[in-house]
């Protein structure tokens, strides 16, 4: 009978071993969310040769920017109203449907029926339902964490949950360049085994156990004016990456500039529209939360500086290092993630410490110390050479791991600690569209820093280069004319850029062999593209240093440790309530 009792209150929300449960099933869910956030940057060569289509034709760009930000941008957009959903019907509720969602997904992606264009969109719209379900599990992790932990454990268990998030993005670069070497498909199938058990764990084991919004309704003219609006938005950045007329990007293209505005404008008009409805998808209101406010703004800087230096990283590795190196273009993706290892050991060690650690201290000294550590090693980066010595280059991104670790677990964590029981849903997933936001922005803002830095120098040298090795001046002329981005884009993917580019203009039959031999070589391009890289990564790598110190400051600016004390059941955030009732002191 004793035994019976236990087995029936096993996971009953007095029983103390429940908060570890939801731990390790929300740390999974996370997990797999973000690893597939990244997993198709290493294995799109791959993917897109299994379905007979070039990545570099300029025709098929929209596939290739589609299958590379889509997942990412989704997320962004989703997290919040899944959040406030969570809210108001059960933050288990909709985060066991995420997994059922997410898991579907990954098993229809497998079974691609289709090649070429129709098969690149049966890819394309499948990962958009599964980032549904990712973006139900990224919403409302964090916030059935807090309602398991007491607020003196939160930081250990949201430090845990954060780190899993953001060294799934990393893990994705490895995990996808090695099943991508034996077959594209096995890059999608290695979700399902995860997502099943995923899913039947989380109904097993997980209930509610936090303050619900019972009397919550669902706010759609909120939900479809902020999604419209931070899709119009990000949708013009990225795009903003692909050359318009005669420019190398195209910021100048008026779609571009009418997304970015037009979005702006919807974000704005979302911010009134909320303050004004009875039952908003998000309250604004909790951005009176000092350490809400600050921590966010400190987040999304952290976010944008992160997302530039993993893509900035990858072409610096893929394009010049490892061919230099000895290593073929076609296994640099691969690689890159290897390399890439002590970034994601510094997240790993440092993020559980940092996040217990300031369940005791607070989150100021962390995050502020964190961010400062971040800005230094980009400033570091800068000054080693291109062709560097890896374990100096080790050293820095494994430094660069810690601090973002020391950052991002107590940032959360404060964040987290300051908002009511029953709004926790919503601010987990308005924190997760910053992070997300943050992501998908840094693809843009980076790129377009880097070509911008390219543009300058780039042409200059690839024609002398070209020239020298047979290629007629026309033909140089003409290949030194293409925007910098399609060299990126080659080394991002694994192909060999001038080979590409080459074969792009039909040289490859006019000049001698033993020319093309050099060209195609591995160390013509990185050689030729070096000090260009330097000048645009000099842009890129101040610009993320900056943000870094802002961030710093933000996190300074948030306050000491702060705990938001539910007294009363809170409905919702009213305006007649006074500020007091929101801040920390």
């Amino acid at each position: 009978m004793a035994n019976t009792a236990v087995r029936t209150g096993m996971f009953n929300k007095d029983h103390p071993r429940y908060k570890w449960v939801a731990l390790s099933n929300t740390t999974l869910g996370i997990l797999m969310a973000t690893i597939n956030g990244s997993i198709v940057l290493i294995s799109l060569p791959s993917i897109f040769k299994g379905i007979k289509i070039n990545p570099l034709d300029p025709a098929n760009t929209s596939y290739l920017l589609w299958m590379l930000m889509g997942y990412i941008l989704v997320t962004a957009v989703l997290v919040v109203s899944f959040g406030r959903l969570g809210d108001i019907y059960g933050r288990v509720r909709i985060y066991n449907l995420g997994f059922v969602v997410f898991t579907l997904a990954a098993i229809a992606l497998v079974f691609d029926p289709y090649t070429g264009g129709t098969g690149a969109m049966w890819l394309i719209v499948w990962r958009v339902i599964q980032a549904i379900g990712g973006s139900m599990l990224f919403a409302n992790s964090t916030a059935i964490l807090t309602d398991a932990f007491p607020a003196n454990r939160r930081g250990f268990a949201l430090g845990l949950n954060q780190v899993a998030a953001i060294a799934g993005t990393f893990l994705g670069l490895i995990v996808g360049g090695v099943l991508a070497s034996v077959d594209w498909h096995a890059v999608f199938i290695v979700s399902v085994p995860f997502g099943i058990l995923g899913t039947i764990w989380s109904y097993k084991s997980l209930h509610e156990v936090g303050a619900r919004d019972p009397n919550g309704k669902v706010d759609w003219p909120g939900n479809i004016v902020f999604a419209v609006g931070l899709v119009a938005l990000l949708a013009g950045i990225t795009y903003g990456i692909q050359p318009y007329g005669d420019s190398s990007t195209g910021w100048a293209n008026p779609w571009v500039l009418g997304g970015i505005i037009g979005g702006i404008a919807l974000l704005v008009f979302f911010v009134f529209l909320e303050l004004r409805v009875k039952a908003p998808m998000f309250d604004i209101r909790l951005f009176r939360i000092r350490a809400f406010a600050w921590g966010n703004f400190a987040g999304f800087l952290a976010s944008v500086g992160r997302g530039g230096l993993q893509f900035m990283l990858i072409i610096w590795l893929q394009g010049i290092w490892l061919p230099l190196h000895g290593f073929s273009y076609e296994s640099t993706p691969f690689w890159a993630g290897i390399y890439l290892l002590p970034l994601t050991v510094g997240f790993l060690v440092s993020g559980p410490i940092s996040g217990t650690l300031s369940d005791r201290f607070g989150a100021r000294t962390f995050a502020t110390a964190g961010l400062l550590l971040v800005g230094a090693t980009f400033i570091a980066l800068l000054l080693i050479p291109v062709n560097f010595n890896y374990w100096a280059f080790a050293i820095i991104t494994f430094l660069n791991g810690i601090g973002s670790g020391m950052f991002a677990a107590p940032n959360r964590t404060a964040i987290m600690n300051s908002v009511p029981s029953n709004q926790r849903g919503a601010a987990s997933g308005m924190t997760g569209t910053f992070q997300n936001a943050g992501n998908s922005l840094s693809i843009g803002i980076f790129f377009s820093l880097m070509i911008a830095g390219l543009a300058n120098t780039l042409p200059k040298a690839l024609y002398s280069g070209l020239v020298s090795h047979a290629v007629p001046a026309a033909a140089a002329t003409q290949a030194a004319a293409i925007p910098p981005v399609g060299n990126l884009f080659a080394a991002f993917l694994g192909y060999n850029p001038i080979a590409s580019l080459l074969t792009q203009l039909h040289l490859l039959g006019t000049i001698p062999a033993h020319d093309v031999a050099t060209l195609t070589g591995q160390s013509f391009f990185p050689q030729l593209i070096s000090d260009p890289f330097h000048s645009g990564l000099v842009i890129v790598f101040v610009t993320a240093a900056i943000l870094s110190v802002i961030g710093a400051a933000a996190s300074l600016a948030a306050g000491g440790k702060y705990v938001h004390a539910d007294t009363t059941p809170i409905k919702t955030v009213r305006i007649e309530e006074p500020v007091d009732a929101l801040s920390d002191v």
